[in-house]
């Protein structure tokens, strides 16, 4: 079993049609540069054709990136009470050592492009801290320097976009 990426019915919109423009006239005009290069002759020292096949290996793993993206993809939220954090909503937490305050919503890297405020993965370290904790809590995850952070869940919203 896959785990389910959760995205807004815009950003699963803006995906297939990356997939269908991927897939269609950008793999197209490779190829078609591909060709053109390949006609000049030499392929050794053609910096054009070595330059069109790497873009078409990055285009072809974008492709199979998409696909997989896609296949697990559910759009919505996770079901949650209003008050508990989870995919789709946006958190306002506080640093219990510091009292800075931060609002970001709990998504996929997908949506980070386009969404007005910061984004971060459920699987992140913050995220997975405070995914399913609600309003009031405080939840506590490890830094990379392997030292504990604090914070307390002030805020939870339904994402608007």
């Amino acid at each position: 079993m896959t785990d389910v990426t959760w995205l807004t019915q815009e950003a699963h919109d803006r995906l297939v049609d990356e997939l269908a423009e991927r897939e269609g006239p950008t793999r197209v005009e490779i190829t078609k540069r591909i060709e053109a290069a390949r006609e000049e002759g030499d392929l050794k020292e053609n910096g054009g054709y070595h330059a069109a096949k790497e873009e078409q290996g990055k285009n072809e793993a974008r492709i199979r990136q998409l696909k997989q993206l896609l296949e697990s993809a559910q759009i919505g939220a996770p079901e949650a009470a209003a008050d508990e954090v989870a995919a789709g909503k946006v958190v306002t937490i506080k640093f219990v050592e510091f009292g800075d305050e931060e609002t970001f919503l709990l998504g996929s890297r997908e949506e980070a492009a386009h969404a007005s405020v910061e984004v971060y993965s459920p699987t992140s370290p913050l995220g997975a801290a405070v995914n399913g904790k609600k309003m009031g809590d405080v939840a506590t995850y490890e830094l990379a320097s392997g030292k504990s952070m604090s914070v307390e869940i002030l805020k939870v919203e339904t994402y608007g976009g």
